[in-house]
């Protein structure tokens, strides 16, 4: 079977028998094409469009380009509906939640506005500019929220963005779109700091992971923030396997969301009654592959269908590397003890997902096949492979003989849920 890597497909021979099953999402058909689906959910929110009138100033903010949402399809729905409403091209801005991610270039700008590119005005968000910030009060818990100017001097503030399993925050989606994709990075880390439970030494909360958002302490955050500059609209997406758009929530911020969670939740999961010694994964190819950060997500939805000490392979290319420069400079902590007392020390977002890497990479081995040095991955204690075709001939001198195996074609988009005992 072919698993995409990169640009490129590549071709996977584990022989049939050894093959438990190839995990899938088998998410419904969509009810009509992308645009009729965005401009259905955006009909059933004419209450809250009614509030947009002429005069007023709209910021929407969107997600950058490690995050393809299909914004090319609906940001031009959504400004035509603007229009329609009285509020000129001229009145709205396109505000990209980079998060503490890189700006983007032109071209970047362009696949992610489409055919709005040189009409409407696109603007990177920057964490670390002081004068570009502003602070909307504290959560319960005492974070300071620190955003975009811009997003709080709107007249209306659309949210938009897709929804997908995130690793510690649950999903994806949402009010990420207000922080951390537009907050301040000293906030950005506050909030991501939440996942660790207050005791030193006892590791992340165990309700900080894919898939859950009640009682979780890192989406309550989030939520509180957001609350905080209330959003007058939602617009998210959610993605099929191939990218393309098959369902679409919009409305109240916090309502659209957890509906479109649940839809999220009901389709893109994959029950197990038995884990296996093997997982090949491939994270979708680019741009879920683009660096090292996004193709986390796969690894740890992989890990879920894998039995401990058993044997991962992960087709991530990497193209732009690891994501941020920090990020590699937190593996001269080899052991997790001393990792997580530095990252208390100082948290970095980028430190607590090379933690979370390092955590799988003590509990599987995980051979790695990506365009980074592989010096580098073995700093990471992954083991680097060049081809797929490398990487199978090491597992099979690390696994029994009588080996089982999952391939996952689309790891950064299914989670494995393994219930053992259920047939």
């Amino acid at each position: 079977m072919l698993l995409r890597y990169g640009d490129t497909s590549v071709e996977c021979t584990i022989p049939a028998s050894r093959v438990r099953a190839v995990l899938r999402a088998t998410p419904l058909a969509p009810k009509g094409s992308p645009e009729e689906l965005i401009t259905a959910a955006l009909a059933l929110c004419d209450p809250l469009l009614t509030r947009f009138t002429p005069g007023q100033r709209v910021v929407i903010i969107t997600s950058d380009i490690t995050r393809y949402t299909g914004s090319e399809l609906y940001l031009p729905l959504l400004v035509d509906e603007l229009n329609r409403r009285g509020i000129p091209d001229r009145d709205i801005t396109i505000l990209i939640a980079l998060g503490i991610h890189r700006k983007q270039s032109e071209a970047e700008h362009r696949k992610i506005i489409g055919p709005l590119h040189g009409r409407i005005t696109v603007l990177d968000h920057d964490c670390d500019d002081p004068g570009k910030l502003v602070s909307l009060g504290k959560t319960a818990n005492g974070m300071e929220v620190l955003v975009n100017r811009l997003a709080v001097a709107a007249d209306r503030l659309i949210l938009t963005g897709t929804i997908g399993f995130h690793y510690f925050a649950g999903f994806g989606g949402g009010r990420k779109a207000l922080l951390p994709g537009v907050g301040g990075r000293a906030s950005c880390l506050a909030s991501h700091f939440t996942l660790l439970r207050p005791e030193p030494g006892s590791g992340r909360h165990p309700l900080a992971t894919a898939g859950v958002l009640d009682g979780n302490p890192v989406h309550e955050a989030l939520c509180q923030a957001c609350a905080l500059a209330g959003p007058d609209l939602l617009l998210n997406t959610v993605l099929g396997p191939e990218k393309q758009i098959i369902a679409v929530f919009a409305g109240e911020w916090d309502e659209a969301h957890r509906r479109g969670c649940r839809y999220y939740g009901e389709q893109f999961t994959s029950s197990l009654t038995e884990l296996a010694d093997l997982v090949v994964a491939s994270c979708g190819g680019y741009p879920k592959d683009i660096n090292l950060i996004q193709s986390h997500k796969a690894m740890e939805y992989a890990g879920r269908a894998l039995k401990e000490g058993g044997v991962m392979i992960l087709l991530a290319s990497c193209r732009d590397g690891y994501g941020n420069p920090t990020f590699f400079d937190w593996f001269r902590y080899r052991e997790l003890d001393e990792f997580e007392a530095a990252l208390r020390a100082r948290y970095e977002i980028n430190g607590q997902t090379a933690y979370a890497l390092l955590e799988k990479a003590k509990r599987f081995r995980i051979i790695l096949v990506s365009e980074l040095p592989q010096a580098e991955v073995r700093t990471m204690s992954l083991i680097p492979a060049a081809t797929l075709d490398e990487a199978l001939a090491t597992a099979s001198g690390l696994l029994p003989e009588e080996y089982s195996a999952y391939i996952i074609p689309q790891a950064g988009t299914v989670l494995p849920i393994f219930k053992p005992g259920e047939r």
